[in-house]
């Protein structure tokens, strides 16, 4: 069966603002909830209309939910906040990360190691929410354009299916370099703190 019939499905009569509705609700569940993969969602959308217009709705809808679920999550733990043994570990764990500031939202892109970062953005005092967010922007901009700029590359090469699966195979690549990142990374960091 063709994933993107599949998608296409989900994505309900409303065309290509269907489309971007359910993008925009996978980072945002993402970057809220649990982790969600939205680089299969976006891959996916994309397919609707491989065109750069469209790719940059995407890449638009994809940054407002990335800054919507973070804030949520902020607003959240700002208001309710956390128990006091869990922010002192949250506390520790930033202060062995590769850079314990508001540039490892864009480190998260690439090594994801900081999960629920919105959480993390209120309880680091030394954090800022519009600093955080700026770089969200910027990781965004980076990672997704990227994403989006192969997908249109190999619609312009290769047939539709051949180009959907190509970039699926990539954006597993990109996965499994990420958690292969972040390994490698917890282990150095927490290894050294031994």
């Amino acid at each position: 069966m063709d994933l993107t019939q599949i998608m296409f499905d989900l994505f309900g009569p409303y065309g290509g603002a269907g489309v971007v509705l359910v993008v925009f609700l996978a980072f945002l569940i993402d970057a809220t909830v649990f982790p969600f993969l939205p680089e299969i969602f976006i891959i996916l959308g994309f397919s609707y209309d491989p065109t750069p217009g469209f790719a940059v709705v995407l890449l638009i809808a994809a940054i407002i939910a990335e800054c919507m679920g973070n804030t949520i999550l902020y607003m959240i733990v700002e208001k309710y906040g956390l128990p006091q043994k869990l922010k002192n570990v949250m506390e520790k764990y930033v202060e062995f990360l590769i850079v314990s500031d508001e540039r490892m939202m864009l480190v998260n892109r690439i090594a994801p190691m900081i999960p629920y970062s919105g959480a993390f953005i209120s309880v680091i005092e030394s954090w800022t929410l519009k600093r955080a967010l700026f770089y969200v922007v910027i990781g965004c901009i980076l990672k997704y354009g990227l994403v989006l700029s192969m997908s249109s590359l190999f619609y312009n090469y290769f047939s539709s299916d051949v180009a959907q699966w190509m970039m699926i195979g990539l954006v597993i690549i990109i996965l499994i370099i990420s958690f292969v990142a972040s390994y490698i990374r917890k282990k150095r960091t927490f290894g050294d703190a031994a």
